[in-house]
């Protein structure tokens, strides 16, 4: 592979084999099939001063789970940009938000999902934490609604009704739960408040 690699699209999806190791682009407006490859994404988590947890449900335009709800925003990193970059590009983008005190949570996410309609979600997807630095304003092209969640609601409303969220959320709530947890006290602050946020 080469250090230059042309994206097949001007927005696009990285391709990656099973060991994580980018092999391509693909158009982000057919990258989702019933075959979808294995691909790059993250998810990020965003908690407001109060201690609150930022929810979205997806607009009813998209092509993948369109109207449920989620967590904070997710998207797929260009070829071009960081992960880091990524993040706060989405961040404006679909809630002209400015973020904080990023951090990877849980590194290694990876999951495969089918919705009802037989579409693949496949990806490996870190997941990441931030605070709001700003207001939220919702792109309805990218965001139907969303919600600030009291401490500890979110992660109820999960573990009853695992089937009103998205499948990647439910599981990442597990995972987060479990990253906030570790015996060797290695948990940074804002991790901790997330996993409180969560309950």
């Amino acid at each position: 592979m080469t250090d230059v690699h042309v994206p097949v699209a001007a927005d696009h999806v990285v391709t990656v084999d099973d060991e994580g190791t980018r092999t391509g682009t693909f158009a982000r407006s057919d990258v989702h099939t019933t075959e979808t490859p294995l691909h790059l994404a993250f998810s990020c988590y965003v908690v407001d001063d109060a201690g609150r947890l930022l929810v979205t449900r997806r607009a009813l335009s998209k092509r993948t789970w369109p109207g449920v709800w989620t967590n904070s925003f997710c998207g797929h990193p260009r070829w071009t940009e960081t992960t880091e970059e990524s993040i706060a590009r989405h961040a404006a983008h679909e809630l002209g938000l400015t973020i904080s005190g990023l951090e990877v949570a849980v590194p290694g996410f990876r999951y495969r999902a089918v919705d009802a309609s037989g579409v693949v979600e496949n990806e490996i997807c870190p997941v990441f934490v931030a605070r709001a630095a700003s207001g939220v304003t919702a792109n309805p092209d990218e965001v139907a609604e969303l919600a600030w969640a009291e401490p500890g609601a979110l992660g109820r409303a999960v573990d009853a009704t695992p089937w009103a969220f998205s499948p990647w959320m439910v599981l990442q709530v597990a995972a987060l739960r479990e990253a906030a947890s570790r015996p060797d006290g290695a948990v940074s602050p804002l991790l901790a408040e997330v996993a409180a946020a969560l309950g």
